[in-house]
């Protein structure tokens, strides 16, 4: 299996428009981010996590020709303004495609994308089948899929465990009950905003005493913002089984 981040920058991406601070001028490819999405690749099946509103860009540079499945992690418009484009594997794969979403997110897509569910649909929009998580394993394409419920301040969002690999973003909060579900995981990739801590998202200390009490054999920071500071700066003196991820960066698992 393999993991391709997507995106790996907060809601805004990196470079942030307008901002002229260090980290949004820079000429360092780690330093630019698109917003956070990933790709996992599993016997010759393709599944995204979220669609933001860079997943037309996204799929393109990564190359992406079929696309079985899209795993929503919450309703946020970084994460699903991208679902229009779906009607281009649309065409070319002739089916609809599958996301798995919870019922409340599977509600914020309707109203964002009424044309998309309406009744009279207009030609050429998107085709999806939208399938329910709700808290327990599923099967995506013969491949077992476990989310782990998180809170993003007072918000339920859902992270996933496929295999060897736990994948978390826009957390702040994960209980005991849902850690027991990562503990074994050989790699883990979880969110930190900055290095202060912040109201709904994970600051890098306290994703750092994460890491330490998850044990994961490789840990990976997502969901990064400008305000964390440049790539080759916030690269140093981390835990050596703790790197920041950047766009196009891979996992093989």
């Amino acid at each position: 299996m393999k993991l391709t981040f997507l995106g790996t920058g907060t809601s805004q991406g990196i470079p942030v428009i307008a901002c002229q601070c260090p980290v949004c001028l820079s000429s360092d490819f780690r330093d630019k981010r698109l917003r956070t999405a990933a790709l996992i690749e599993a016997d010759g099946i393709n599944i995204a996590i979220d669609a933001g509103p860079d997943f037309r860009q996204q799929m393109l540079t990564a190359g992406v020709k079929s696309l079985d499945a899209i795993l929503v992690t919450h309703e946020h418009r970084d994460h699903i303004a991208g679902i229009d484009d779906v009607r281009a594997f649309n065409w070319v794969l002739k089916r609809p495609m599958d996301i798995w979403a919870e019922e409340r997110v599977q509600d914020a897509l309707r109203a964002e994308f009424a044309y998309i569910f309406a009744e009279m649909k207009y030609p050429g929009v998107p085709e999806v089948n939208l399938h329910s998580i709700d808290g327990y394993p599923f099967d995506v394409h013969g491949h077992k899929i476990i989310p782990i419920r998180a809170y993003h301040h007072k918000l339920p969002v859902y992270g996933f465990r496929i295999g060897d690999l736990t994948y978390i973003t826009d957390a702040n909060f994960i209980s005991e009950e849902e850690k027991e579900k990562i503990y074994g995981t050989k790699y883990l990739v979880i969110n930190a905003l900055r290095m202060q801590k912040h109201l709904s998202h994970f600051s890098l200390p306290e994703v750092l005493r994460l890491v330490a009490e998850l044990s994961p054999k490789r840990a990976y920071i997502t969901h990064v913002s400008h305000q964390m500071g440049l790539y080759k700066d916030i690269a140093v003196g981390l835990p050596d089984n703790v790197c920041f991820a950047y766009d196009g960066l891979t996992i093989d698992f």
